[in-house]
């Protein structure tokens, strides 16, 4: 049951959207070991086989890496955006659902792009998917700043915007990962590490 409002632009705290939230990046993150839980060996007869099969699956480890980490980052994030937000509205309650969708699609993109690499839309699904859900969040933020006087009341304007505009950096980071994923793959992920400087630089930006 809904708590009844206290503000007429608001519909109820965070506490179950955070709840639900957590629980859902949880169960995705768990879900991503099971690709390599089903994965067959075949015969093992020594010890040097059993570690050539190992090292047979090292794609599976690095797409299970990053797409655990990317998880943890994109948690961090709304663990984050949660520090500041007091209340929420329809609309932003159905962003987060809208992310979310995207978040329980992690696993399966993760193992297709492992199982299907060879081929342009394999090595595409996973960029895609993590794509998705950082525009919502950047979307999710950027509704939450549209009505700050409800929603982060404690916030100022100024840090409201510097927190957009690394989101913002977020977002421009994983469409570059789309683009460049059909001709290097996973690897493409490692452009999240430019996500410090481009942050700093729209930080200055908008300055």
């Amino acid at each position: 049951m809904i708590r009844q409002r206290t503000h007429p632009a608001a519909t109820q705290g965070t506490t179950r959207l955070e709840a639900f939230t957590d629980g859902v990046f949880a169960i995705a993150a768990t879900l991503l070991v099971l690709d390599l839980t089903t994965y067959a060996l075949g015969s093992i007869d020594s010890d040097a086989e059993m570690w050539a099969a190992l090292g047979g699956m090292w794609e599976l480890f690095v797409n299970f890496a990053l797409s655990f980490l990317l998880l943890c980052l994109l948690w961090m994030t709304h663990v984050q955006q949660f520090e500041h937000i007091a209340r929420v509205d329809s609309v932003l309650i159905w962003l987060n659902n809208a992310r979310l969708l995207f978040i329980v699609l992690v696993p399966f993109a993760t193992s297709l792009t492992t199982e299907y690499s060879e081929w342009v839309a394999g090595r595409l699904l996973m960029p895609v998917t993590f794509f998705f859900a950082i525009l919502i969040s950047w979307l999710q933020w950027m509704w939450a700043v549209r009505h700050r006087d409800v929603m982060l009341p404690d916030l100022a304007g100024i840090d409201a915007r510097t927190n957009g505009r690394r989101a913002l950096s977020a977002l421009l980071i994983s469409a570059l990962v789309v683009l460049v994923a059909p001709f290097i793959g996973s690897i493409a992920f490692l452009l999240f590490f430019l996500d410090g400087p481009l942050t700093r630089l729209l930080r200055g930006r908008g300055a």
